[in-house]
C-alpha cells in the first residue's frame, strides 16, 4: 500500500493522490449526509417513541440498512460519475476524453443517455452500500454502547476512536466479499449469471481467502475513514446540540 502511494507521488506528483476528490466529495456529502443524518431518527422510529433502555442490535442493523439504501438511491449518480471519471483517467495519452470534469460528466450523461442512465447499476449499488452502512453504523453504535458499560470509559474521544476502529474493522470484514464480487462482475460480467453465481464460483475456484484480497489497504482506508468520520461527527453533534434543562 505504501509502496503504491510513494510510486504515484513520485511519478505523478503528490496531488495525484487526491485525483477524483470532487466527485468523491459529491458522493460523501450527499450519501454520507443522508445515511448518517437519518440513522438516529429511523432507529427511533423502529423502536418506538416510548422505548427506554439499550436499542437491540437487530434494530440498529435494520435502521442502518434502511438509511444506507435510501442514501445511495439518491446519491447513485455520484457513484456513476466517479466510476466514469476513474475510467477516463486510465485512457492512454492522446485519446480524447468524454468529460472535462464532474459537473460536465453529469450533464453529458443526461444529454447523451437520458436521466435514467444516472441510476445505472442501482440494484447492486443499493445492496453493497446498505450492507457496508449497517456494518459501519450499527457496529459503531454497538461497540460504543459496550465500551461505555466498562469501568474507566466515558463518552469521550478515546471511546469514539476505539469505536471507530472497531466499526472500520467490521465494515472491512463484512464488505470485502461484497467488493470482490462487485469488482469481478464489473470486470467480466459475461463469466457469471448473477451475484450468487459469482460468489459461488469465486469460493469454489479460489477459496475463501479470495474474498479478502487487499484486506490491509482496505482496512487502512475504511479504518482511518471511520475514525475520522465518527470523531468529527461526535464533536459536531456536541457543537450543534443544546442540552435541554431537566
Amino acid at each position: 500500500m505504501f509502496g503504491t502511494m510513494s510510486t504515484i507521488a513520485r511519478e505523478e506528483g503528490v496531488r495525484a493522490l487526491w485525483n477524483g476528490i470532487v466527485p468523491g466529495l459529491h458522493r460523501q456529502c450527499l450519501f454520507g449526509g443522508l445515511r448518517i443524518g437519518l440513522y438516529d431518527p429511523v432507529k427511533s422510529l423502529y423502536v418506538g417513541k416510548d422505548f427506554q433502555g439499550d436499542v437491540p442490535l437487530h434494530k440498529k442493523i435494520a435502521a442502518a440498512l434502511t438509511t444506507g439504501a435510501l442514501g445511495i438511491t439518491v446519491a447513485s449518480p455520484t457513484d456513476l460519475v466517479k466510476v466514469r471519471l476513474q475510467a477516463e483517467g486510465k485512457l492512454p495519452p492522446g485519446v480524447p476524453r468524454r468529460y472535462t470534469g464532474a459537473l460536465n460528466a453529469y450533464s453529458t450523461i443526461v444529454k447523451q443517455e437520458g436521466v435514467k442512465a444516472l441510476w445505472t447499476g442501482l440494484g447492486p449499488n443499493v445492496a453493497r452500500n446498505a450492507i457496508i452502512n449497517a456494518a459501519e453504523l450499527a457496529s459503531y453504535d454497538q461497540v460504543k454502547q459496550t465500551l461505555l458499560k466498562l469501568p474507566g470509559f466515558s463518552d469521550n474521544i478515546v471511546t469514539h476512536l476505539l469505536s471507530g476502529l472497531g466499526a472500520g474493522f467490521i465494515a472491512v470484514c463484512v464488505g470485502s466479499p461484497v467488493d470482490v464480487v462487485k469488482s469481478r462482475m464489473m470486470g467480466n460480467s459475461s463469466a457469471y449469471t448473477g451475484t450468487i453465481d459469482c460468489f459461488v464460483k469465486t469460493l469454489k475456484n479460489d477459496g475463501p481467502a479470495a474474498f479478502y484480497k487487499g484486506f490491509v489497504p482496505n482496512f487502512g482506508r475504511l479504518g482511518s475513514w471511520n475514525v475520522i468520520m465518527f470523531l468529527t461527527l461526535e464533536q459536531v453533534k456536541k457543537l450543534f446540540t443544546k442540552e435541554v434543562p431537566a
